[in-house]
């Protein structure tokens, strides 16, 4: 629960990044801070049966049930990170916004919020599908809705270039370092995606910004290929390699423990078409006083950034997987002339 106005939930505004990796979620908690949540963009149809719950012996997975066009999703911190044949409930579409996963996931994190009155919900795209989307996800969450766990009421609904999110998050943590008009090169690598923008004292050049598929999943699966071709036997468990990835463990394959770093060295080789595509869409760097690296994927692809631009310092921000939820509460804020 976020922040409470009478006897209903209501916020002024709501982030959420609805990401292909994770959902994360930034809103005001009851002395104003700013409060995040996360869990894996894993919607997974509910069982036929439950035994999981039967006995007081077993954990209870923290999920919350929601309901899309009369199907019940799982979501949330508790969903599991393997399944049969690798079908997790992972969705790597353009299209995605227009899925019913998606709007499990949205669903899930505002229930979860316990934000019942949204005024302003603030939501990104990726850079390329932005002009495409924008207007149908305005049009399909502005409303009253009740995706199974009671009404929602979401007032409007903006829709921003994902790292927006981040170059405005990076502002408020480094408010001196950007105070003037300098040139900054936001890359936000993502699960599925990898976007870039060109600013200068938030003003964005359209002509040296994009997007592309191409982000940590390329990673992942090439490292589960490469496994798959080293153990004879297929590897579908790239939310495991994530996993390991993220807590520096090696990865657990029947009886052996196998160490991910060759494979990790050996997959950047996919990361550089993505990187050369920014290379060349922006062009000349000498002015760019640094490059600021966040999303879900980005310490999977510092090095290779690291390798494409030498001469130029590199920022890793805090917290890099909420950069953009938070950065989008703040746009928010701002436009709703919300004063801190």
């Amino acid at each position: 629960m976020f922040y409470s106005q009478e006897s209903e939930l209501k916020t002024s505004v709501f982030g959420i990044d609805v990401g292909y990796g994770n959902t994360k979620s930034a809103g005001r908690g009851p002395n104003r801070e700013v409060v995040t949540g996360m869990f894996p963009s894993l919607p997974q149809y509910t069982a036929t049966r439950t035994i999981s719950n039967n006995g007081s012996h077993f954990k209870t997975r923290d999920i919350t049930l929601v309901k899309i066009k009369g199907v019940e999703y799982a979501v949330g911190p508790g969903v599991s990170l393997s399944a049969a044949y690798g079908q997790t409930g992972r969705v790597l579409v353009d299209d995605y916004v227009m899925t019913n996963n998606y709007a499990a996931l949205l669903a899930g994190a505002i229930y979860r919020s316990g934000f019942t009155h949204i005024e302003r919900l603030m939501l990104g795209l990726p850079v390329h599908t932005i002009e495409k989307y924008t207007a149908d996800l305005i049009e399909r969450f502005t409303g009253e809705h009740d995706f199974g766990q009671g009404i929602i009421t979401i007032e409007k609904v903006n829709v921003i270039p994902q790292p927006l999110g981040s170059l405005t998050y990076a502002t408020a943590l480094k408010g001196e370092h950007y105070a003037t008009a300098q040139d900054h090169l936001v890359i936000d690598v993502g699960y599925y995606t990898t976007d870039w923008v060109y600013a200068t004292d938030f003003m964005i050049d359209d002509r040296r910004s994009g997007g592309r598929p191409g982000g940590a999943s390329q990673i992942l699966q090439r490292i589960a290929d490469n496994i798959s071709r080293d153990q004879k036997e297929a590897v579908y468990d790239i939310e495991r390699i994530d996993l390991s990835l993220r807590q520096g463990l090696p990865f657990h394959f029947y009886d052996q423990e196998i160490d991910l770093e060759p494979y990790l060295v050996e997959a950047h080789q996919f990361t550089h078409d993505v990187m050369m595509e920014i290379k060349n869409r922006v062009g000349p760097i000498e002015s760019i006083r640094s490059i600021i690296l966040s999303g879900g994927g980005s310490d999977l692809y510092r090095p290779v950034i690291q390798q494409t631009f030498p001469r130029t310092r590199l920022e890793h921000l805090e917290n890099p997987c909420f950069a953009n939820a938070i950065g989008y509460l703040m746009v928010g804020e701002s436009a709703a002339g919300f004063v801190q």
